[in-house]
């Protein structure tokens, strides 16, 4: 392994953004890129690096895309994509959502969970592509893949891409299929995907070709994440849980407790933990351990515009309340054990920037975008919910995550 080192960016002005389902990644490895170390989980184009290439990637209003290195605090610039509403990532890609498509792009840095060991890579970045289709894109993404769904109201196309073609640069799809379902989703699985569909209230577990499989009701299909134990999808009444094993994907039901708040409608977590956290619509927030398949619920007492769960010895939970200040919860009780200052109070209070407010947690920090303060917060839960660095952007992040984790 080696330790960090700047890659060469790609000359993304010469990569341009291709139409259509599959395109081609146009940088080639350079003979230096190619993996080190023992080989062991080599990635052709590669480099394996000692520790994590993290980054705040955001994306400004024009489409620019900007890097921040979380190690030398020096950002650059990756290109740029037409204006976008939405963006989904699992920590390597970025999924830049608009009416009619989805641009793709490779952050060139990642993490490789090897179950009881981490390898880390980096790559030259890249724009792979746009995948288009009909109305709205809504995508799932995980270290299994990326779904997305284009809702067009009286019509819609259920796409799921081919992981191993992306992690190539080329932007394949596994399946195109007419799912005519407003509000509907699809979800990878290690082997094919789940449909959500919204309309007929079910979940059909599909192949990777999109031949169905089998199915299992889903009253309001809201909400998805991946934990090491299964994939989480949210229901009106609790939630489906699919776990994959050398014998196949078993689906099993996770009902809501009785007499609990109102339901989950998204969740969040420090990747590759077995405990989520579940936003609901009020002041209470869900926590569903997954290895355990139990619910637990517990009251802000204030409205919270988003919530993750951090850490599972210790039950943490971070928050963001609607006032702009980061909340630090006990996930055994409740209990609001530190709170921020007013943070991105005036990114919350505008309505078109308050979507893209974004909070996403590591395994040592907590990041926060303020397109309004054009400020991203690096936040330390375990020691009072401390600013530990604040990034002043030239630009407003209306968008982002962290990538390399």
């Amino acid at each position: 392994m080696t330790p960090r080192a700047p890659l060469a960016l790609v000359a993304l002005s010469s990569v341009a953004l291709l139409a259509g389902c599959q395109t081609s990644a146009t940088a080639e490895p350079t003979p230096e890129a190619s993996a080190l170390g023992d080989g062991h989980g080599a990635v052709a184009g590669a480099r394996e690096l000692a520790e994590p290439a993290l980054h705040l990637t955001s994306i400004a209003a024009d489409g620019g895309i900007h890097h921040l290195d979380l190690i030398d605090e020096e950002s650059v610039t990756l290109g740029d994509i037409p204006p976008a509403k939405t963006l989904d990532s699992e920590g390597r890609f970025l999924f830049a959502g608009r009416d009619g498509a989805v641009s793709i792009v490779d952050s060139g840095v990642w993490t490789w969970n090897h179950v009881d060991h981490f390898h880390y890579y980096e790559a030259p970045a890249r724009i792979l592509g746009d995948l288009e289709g009909t109305g709205t894109p809504r995508t799932v993404t995980s270290d299994l893949g990326a779904g997305v769904y284009f809702d067009g109201g009286d019509t819609g196309e259920a796409v799921l891409l081919d992981l191993d073609a992306l992690k190539r640069g080329d932007v394949i799809e596994s399946f195109r299929l007419d799912l005519d379902a407003p509000g509907s989703f699809v979800v990878p699985l290690p082997s094919g995907a789940l449909l959500a569909d919204a309309v007929a209230g079910e979940l059909r577990h599909v192949d990777a070709a999109g031949e169905e499989l089998d199915a299992t009701t889903c009253p309001e299909p809201s909400g998805s994440i991946a934990t090491n134990v299964g994939v989480v999808v949210g229901c009106a009444d609790g939630a489906v849980l699919a776990v994959t094993d050398a014998a196949g994907t078993v689906l099993e039901r996770i009902p809501y407790l009785e007499g609990g708040p109102e339901r989950a409608v998204s969740f969040a977590a420090r990747e590759g933990r077995p405990t989520v956290a579940g936003l609901t619509a009020s002041t209470a927030f869900w926590l569903l351990d997954t290895r355990e398949r139990s619910w637990t619920a517990h009251d802000a007492g204030e409205p919270i515009a988003r919530v993750t769960a951090v850490d599972d010895a210790d039950e943490t939970v971070v928050a963001l309340a609607a006032d702009g200040s980061v909340l630090v919860l006990s996930g055994a009780t409740g209990e609001i054990l530190a709170r921020t200052e007013q943070l991105v109070a005036g990114s919350l209070a505008d309505p078109a920037l308050a979507a893209g407010v974004e909070l996403v947690a590591d395994q040592r920090r907590t990041y926060l975008n303020g397109p309004a303060e054009r400020t991203l917060f690096e936040l330390d839960p375990a020691d009072g919910a401390r600013v530990a660095r604040s990034f002043e952007t030239g630009h407003a992040p209306m968008l982002f995550t962290e990538t390399g984790r």
